[in-house]
């Protein structure tokens, strides 16, 4: 990797930029995704100004180790220069080209191809897109076309799960089961778009066994399929681990199990791997290698570009593709985005899948992610930790007012936001939400660093239970 340009004893990047002025501006302007209007007109927002490797840097200068991996994207880390000479290559010799009818370009060829060497059974095929919402929002599509085209016209209703995360297309959005993603001021599909319980053991009913508690969830689908009608079912989408809904990892067997049940009702199975895909759980894909089910479609985006372009992947099986793409019919698959397979992010792509190949990083999160789950359960001592959970690079600390009886903190606390500012005044960014603080860091951090993380951690709790017992709240 190259030097680092923004060490802490050259200023000189960041006298260019006046805190105030930016902060203003972007209070102006910027509406933010997720922008919480309250507290954003109160406190602002953190001007990042410059990046490196798992590190980011504020306006001032200041430096964070960046726990959250930008939004779980940036698995090879930032400022990377082989990454920024390939995109700038890619602008150099084709910085755009049409993908619509009967037009290519060779980075996304070559990137297509690529995905489907990497991708479990059968899914050969890959429709290109902006990021994760739009993947998303092309398998629903996807899937309408392909009833269609199989002449089950009422094969359209989509089940999935409580505190799923799919994104933020009106598709996306509806699909996903976060009761706070779902203010009242938004319009949702709720007719064919169904919410089956989120299969979190932590939360189980006392005295409730953990393979009762998956058998009940198991059941759930199987009678949620039923109810509905199985020929009106066609899809069940999943993450493989809850992201944004508090890393959830399901009791073992879940997943084999609720594609057992698709397969059994003709169901398809989407398998939505934009968090967990590209090395986040130590493989390319998860869905096959870590759960042992075969999905018939993989939404990834992410860290497939690790964040240096917007990207996303819609990968699906020869099955599905065997069935629209059928000849004699005249069909058209009416889909599609101006940047779909834009060559300098598929060029990205490229670039970033070979060099985590070459720095063989897929078996260094194999071996350094048991120990950073590991170092987090330590944490588990601390009297406002409930639960500590993840797999891989992927984590989540869950805060409880009681641990006896997991009771939460009022939401109004915002005990997880309360954390995080504590850990930014120390130097690590940790993403707060509600009563959890969630990580996904670079994929390229080291043992030293998954130490500073934890003992940050604890030193940031430990001051947020002082000022909770201060205040009266704990």
């Amino acid at each position: 990797m190259s030097d680092n340009k923004f060490s802490s004893h050259d200023q000189s990047y960041f006298d260019q930029f006046d805190t105030d002025i930016i902060n203003q501006q972007d209070k102006n302007h910027f509406l933010h995704p997720f922008q919480v209007f309250d507290a954003f007109t109160e406190e602002g927002a953190l001007p990042i100004a410059a990046a490196h490797e798992a590190y980011i840097y504020d306006s001032d200068g200041n430096r964070y180790l960046d726990a959250v991996g930008g939004l779980w994207c940036t698995n090879i880390g930032l400022g990377r220069e082989e990454m920024a000479e390939a995109i700038a290559d890619q602008v150099r010799n084709m910085a755009y080209a049409s993908p619509f009818v009967d037009m290519t370009n060779i980075p996304a060829a070559q990137l297509s191809a690529k995905l489907a060497d990497l991708a479990p059974g059968d899914l050969n095929h890959i429709a290109l897109s902006c990021g994760g919402s739009t993947a998303v929002d092309t398998a629903y599509r996807l899937i309408h076309f392909y009833q269609n085209c199989r002449g089950k016209h009422d094969k359209k209703h989509i089940i999935s799960r409580v505190n799923s995360y799919h994104g933020t297309t009106y598709a996306a959005m509806s699909i996903g089961g976060k009761p706070g993603d779902h203010p009242p001021e938004f319009d949702y599909i709720k007719d064919t778009i169904h919410h089956i319980s989120c299969p979190n053991f932590y939360r189980a009913e006392a005295g409730v066994t953990e393979t009762e508690f998956l058998a009940a969830k198991l059941a759930e689908l199987e009678n949620k399929i039923l109810s509905i009608g199985a020929d009106k079912v066609a899809a069940f989408f999943a993450e493989p681990i809850f992201g944004a809904g508090g890393v959830i990892v399901p009791p073992k067997g879940y997943h084999r199990g609720t594609w057992e049940i698709c397969q059994k009702y003709d169901v398809l199975y989407v398998s939505d791997e934009v968090v967990t895909a590209f090395g986040r759980l130590g493989h390319w894909f998860a869905s096959k290698e870590v759960f042992d089910f075969q999905p018939d479609i993989i939404c990834s985006a992410k860290g497939l570009t690790s964040g240096y372009q917007p990207l996303g992947a819609t990968i699906y099986s020869s099955a599905i593709h065997d069935v629209i793409s059928e000849l004699g019919h005249g069909r058209c698959f009416t889909h599609g985005y101006t940047y779909s397979g834009h060559p300098v992010a598929c060029a990205a792509a490229l670039k970033n899948i070979e060099i985590m190949e070459r720095e063989q990083l897929l078996p260094h999160v194999q071996h350094l992610g048991p120990y950073f789950q590991e170092q987090l359960k330590t944490l588990t001592d601390l009297p406002i930790v409930g639960d500590v959970r993840g797999v891989g690079l992927m984590a989540c600390v869950e805060f409880v007012k009681d641990k006896e009886t997991k009771e939460l903190f009022s939401e109004d606390l915002d005990i997880g936001k309360w954390v995080s500012n504590q850990a930014d005044s120390r130097g690590l960014i940790v993403r707060p939400i509600i009563n959890l603080n969630v990580m996904s860091p670079p994929l390229i951090i080291d043992r030293a660093q998954v130490d500073f993380i934890v003992a940050t951690l604890r030193d940031s709790i430990l001051a947020c239970i002082k000022d909770l017992q201060k205040e009266g709240h704990f």
